[in-house]
């Protein structure tokens, strides 16, 4: 996920892409989402109490859903405007490689983590491979998008792409955002 990570904000930096850069980011908040889940599982695994599990799982919710509001706003203000303003950006190949490569990999680095989770039963990991197929999903809209700009010079195809991606990443931020204030809500319960 770092490697992905670099190469596609380092592609969309250099291409002036959106949706190279957006993709890069997301595999940023992928990579932080994993980090969490694995300190959420060691912390459980080393016999950390019932209350500590809680606050780690809700500042790790509470951190996913702002960088993915972060995120949409990105990809609302600098889609729009680079169609407005007409931004032509430079066809990448090396961004259209490291989507290709997570298409296919992002869906069989799911199954892998699902069959771990039989045996775990994890909420935490569950969550974790439904941001592994966002992922996938994004990676082949930046697919398509990168590569009709790179193959045929549809520079506004990115764009298009980039404002595509707001119905995943939308839905994925509502449901962090949900479940932020669902643990807020709860713990109130509790106290």
């Amino acid at each position: 996920m770092a490697a992905e990570a670099a190469l596609a904000i380092g592609a969309g930096i250099a291409a002036r892409s959106v949706l190279l850069t957006a993709f890069g980011f997301d595999s940023v908040i992928e990579l932080l989402s994993g980090v969490t889940l694995l300190w959420r599982l060691s912390s459980e695994a080393r016999g950390a109490a019932a209350p500590r599990m809680e606050r780690i799982e809700r500042r790790a919710t509470v951190i996913s859903a702002a960088l993915l509001v972060l995120l949409s706003l990105y990809l609302v203000v600098v889609g729009v405007v680079g169609l407005l303003e007409r931004l032509h950006p430079a066809g990448s190949a090396l961004g259209v490689g490291v989507a290709a490569a997570a298409v296919v990999v992002m869906p069989l680095l799911a199954w892998r983590k699902r069959s771990a989770n039989r045996v775990i039963g994890s909420a935490a990991l569950r969550a974790d491979i439904a941001e592994t197929m966002t992922c996938a999903y994004m990676a082949a809209a930046t697919l398509a998008g990168a590569g009709l700009n790179l193959v045929f010079g549809l520079w506004w195809a990115e764009y298009v792409a980039a404002l595509a991606l707001l119905f995943f990443i939308v839905r994925e931020t509502r449901e962090a955002v949900e479940s932020a204030r669902g643990g807020e809500h709860h713990d109130h319960h509790e106290s």
